[in-house]
């Protein structure tokens, strides 16, 4: 009993072993210089602006944010009207009236992101029997973060001649496995009509969009900068003060 116990432990880590190997079999994602690096990075909000369009005009047709209010847009630098604009654009599923019935109704910015599917089941089928993953913390859901989905988006091509990619299957070396069931969402310049006027190259549209995904995941990021460096800032002015009390006091002793 103890051997057959010992030679499953090690045939189920042999197979962990090959499997983790697989599942490293990608390319790794160069390191981007992100305006939000370091401890003194900030977000751009032009950016960020850019990248809401980007996700709206492409992402949003899978992909949901659970975990966004259009309200939240105004911290990346849309007016009130822009935000309530935005919100009415959308139409959202209203509660039932009195006879049961569910309508459609402009939104409003204290409404989520709108779900581009009614239930998991519809996207599933939709998608090849896969649900699109929320996009809402994807940036700290993967390894290497933001560099991981900008190299993703822009990492598309096509396979080498010994590889044989089932239909609807797309070739990236970046996606664990380097196969990867999503279409390129990006694909031609000028995809995205910009507002601000930048030139919307897939570069840039990828660039962007990561922006955006990285303020969705973490949008906190700016605040918690500023109380770490108002902290150290606080605690060597203290450090400084006490020294200074320290040898005050001490003084007559020596």
């Amino acid at each position: 009993m103890y051997y057959r116990f010992v030679f499953l432990s090690f045939v189920l880590v042999i197979l962990s072993l090959n499997f983790a190997q697989a599942a490293g079999n990608y390319k790794k994602p160069a390191q981007k210089d992100w305006s939000f690096n370091g401890i003194f990075g900030m977000y751009d909000p032009a950016s960020l602006q850019r990248g809401y369009q980007v996700y709206d005009q492409v992402c949003a047709a899978c992909h949901a944010m659970d975990h966004l209010y259009y309200r939240d847009l105004a911290k990346i630098g849309y007016s009130e009207a822009e935000v309530k604009a935005i919100a009415a654009s959308k139409l959202i599923l209203d509660e039932p009236d009195d006879r049961g019935e569910i309508l459609e109704r402009p939104g409003l910015p204290s409404d989520r992101f709108k779900k581009p599917f009614a239930n998991d089941q519809q996207a599933s089928f939709m998608n090849n029997g896969k649900v699109p993953p929320d996009m809402s913390l994807i940036v700290h859901g993967r390894h290497y973060g933001a560099n991981y989905i900008h190299a993703l988006l822009t990492g598309y091509q096509d396979p080498p001649s010994d590889i044989s990619l089932p239909e609807g299957v797309y070739y990236n070396p970046y996606y664990p496995g380097k196969q990867i069931g999503m279409a390129p969402p990006l694909v031609i310049d000028g995809q995205v009509d910009y507002a601000d006027g930048t030139d919307p190259s897939v570069y840039q549209m990828s660039k962007d969009v990561t922006h955006f995904l990285q303020w969705a995941s973490d949008p906190h990021m700016e605040t918690r900068k500023r109380t770490g460096l108002a902290s150290c800032l606080f605690l060597l002015v203290f450090s400084g003060l006490m020294y200074g009390v320290k040898k005050k006091l001490w003084s007559d002793l020596h």
